[in-house]
């Protein structure tokens, strides 16, 4: 039975069983589903031209000898088949291919595949996840077949673009503006038009990137406190009880001497965002709409894979999107300095709270990737919850692998991206490191320390702004996701600090060793910057 059936005869036990059981499964019982639908994807994937690809003749007969013969890939594994599009190669046949971007500067795009099997997965689990928004507690939540949710997501061939998809399929449930309209809209036109019509209709469920809907947040209460956004003849078509609450609100504004807040026109039921630094967002979001954003955690490659539930302290993993194995902190960065240590792997059941960790997946109902490095750390905060009567692990986002980073949730910015940007720019840099830091409102930015080639003449008063400017043109050249970060967000993430000609010299010569230029660890960008400070004293 649909989702839109059940809700009109009531069957609320039914839907919390059907789409949120996963959370009274035990240690035992999620793994039992874990190895038996790995059994199934071994078959499929081991048997297909993909698998063969990487396996070179190897028949592994159990999960036991696929962790063993089976290395760990990236995308590099896979891109020749993928990109080129041989489904007769796959180990199932795709019925909608998803697209994001690669690599800045090196590579435009990857692409992934789903199957009708994937795609019912993720449709159950967004489900799971639009419930679990709106819940208070387990069995008690709050959706409606009238509901209506902004629109604040990429549209397909983007991952975000299979949510409404997924939801029509079982559900009536409207998306403002409609999706059909706003494929073919600018993303300040789909705020625009959301708003518009959210004022006129109401609107009960938000989801996007945490850093766009603080965006589109934004926007709103710009237009909704200007005046403008709406023309006397528009305000006429709205539902009395929207006028009442705007006229209500505006007063309630007045007299508190603030602006308008969405909070003040709509009263939500469940608020989701997704992505990468929702950290950096989530308390302005609470504040803005009047209740927590609920994280979940989606990918192009893997789909939806975790969602919190309504106590907002970690998010689970569903058992049926892929298979889990981690990677210590310890052990991924032994690997990152030496490839060819290989770093054991730890499956759900061995987890240990506090420790963060690399993720790797299989995707499992005849998904394309398996051992798959995706590039996500995260911090395991339990092995179980008595405050959601939970005995599974949960965890939290930390963020990208140290030699990406992530702005946002928009740009993936590699050591390779930022050398294009260098070379291409022709500047005389001599030696850099970048590092992911945070400013006083706790936003991300991208720091740049670099040190310019002998005999750059540049006024040091200025070189530090010079410099950012020129490397930001070259950023948004090779990478339209960084062009994204100013056009969509009013984002401009990077900041520039020029050291003194010999630092780095003098760095490696203290430490023996040259400094990692991606994410160094604190200590390393310390004494790199108290290098400098002995270069000026023996000046």
């Amino acid at each position: 039975m649909a989702l839109r059936d059940q809700l009109k005869k009531q069957k609320y036990q039914e839907i919390w069983q059907q789409y949120c059981g996963f959370l009274d499964l035990s240690m035992d019982g999620y793994m039992k589903i874990q190895r038996r639908l790995m059994e199934e994807q071994i078959r499929l994937w081991c048997g297909c031209g993909l698998g063969q690809s990487i396996l070179k003749g190897r028949q592994p007969k159990n999960l036991e000898e696929f962790r063993q013969m089976v290395p760990l890939t990236t995308y590099d594994d896979y891109a020749d088949i993928l990109l080129s599009k041989q489904p007769q190669l796959l180990p199932g046949n795709p019925v909608i291919w998803i697209q994001t971007t690669w690599e800045g500067g090196k590579h435009p795009i990857k692409v992934a595949p789903y199957t009708r099997s994937m795609l019912d997965t993720y449709r159950n689990n967004v489900i799971a996840c639009l419930i679990l928004s709106t819940s208070t507690a387990k069995g008690k939540f709050n959706v409606s077949n009238t509901d209506k949710i902004l629109y604040g997501l990429a549209p397909l061939p983007f991952a975000t673009g299979l949510f409404p998809l997924a939801l029509n399929e079982e559900a009536d449930l409207e998306f403002l503006p409609a999706v059909r309209d706003a494929v073919n809209m600018s993303f300040s036109q789909r705020n625009k038009a959301g708003f518009k019509m959210a004022m006129k209709r109401d609107l009960e469920f938000f989801f996007g990137l945490g850093s766009v809907a603080y965006a589109v947040s934004q926007s709103l209460s710009s237009m909704g406190g200007s005046g403008k956004s709406m023309k006397i003849s528009e305000l006429f078509r709205c539902k009395p009880h929207m006028i009442s609450r705007l006229l209500r609100s505006k007063k309630r504004c007045r007299r508190e001497e603030r602006a308008l807040m969405p909070k003040d026109l709509f009263r939500l039921k469940g608020f989701m965002v997704a992505g990468t630094d929702n950290g950096c967002y989530k308390d302005d979001l609470e504040k803005l709409w009047g209740i927590r954003p609920m994280e979940l955690f989606a990918g192009t490659e893997p789909s939806i894979i975790g969602t919190e539930t309504w106590t907002r302290k970690g998010m689970y993993f569903f058992p049926d999107t892929c298979f889990y194995e981690f990677i210590t902190e310890e052990d991924m960065l032994h690997n990152y300095e030496d490839p060819s240590f290989v770093p054991p792997t730890y499956l759900m059941d061995e987890v240990r709270p506090g420790q963060k960790y690399e993720l790797v997946l299989t995707v499992l109902k005849g998904g394309a990737f398996a051992r798959y490095r995706c590039g996500d750390m995260y911090r395991c905060v339990g092995l179980e919850n008595k405050e959601d009567d939970t005995r599974i692990p949960r965890f939290e986002y930390v963020d990208r692998v140290p030699w990406i980073i992530d702005i946002a949730g928009f740009t993936r910015i590699s050591e390779n991206g930022i050398r294009s940007a260098i070379h291409l720019s022709g500047l005389g840099i001599k030696d850099w490191v970048a590092l992911k830091e945070y400013n006083e409102q706790h936003r991300p930015y991208l720091h740049m320390y670099v040190e310019l080639e002998a005999g750059v003449l540049i006024n040091h008063a200025m070189s530090a702004g010079i410099l950012k400017e020129l490397l930001s043109t070259y950023f948004k050249y090779i990478d339209q996701d960084y062009r994204d970060l100013k056009k969509i967000l009013g984002m401009d993430p990077l900041e520039v600090t020029i050291l003194r000609c010999g630092t780095f010299d003098a760095y490696e010569e203290k430490r023996g060793k040259k400094i990692r230029q991606m994410n160094p660890p604190y200590y390393e960008l310390t004494e790199l910057l108290r290098a400098q400070e002995n270069r000026l004293l023996k000046r």
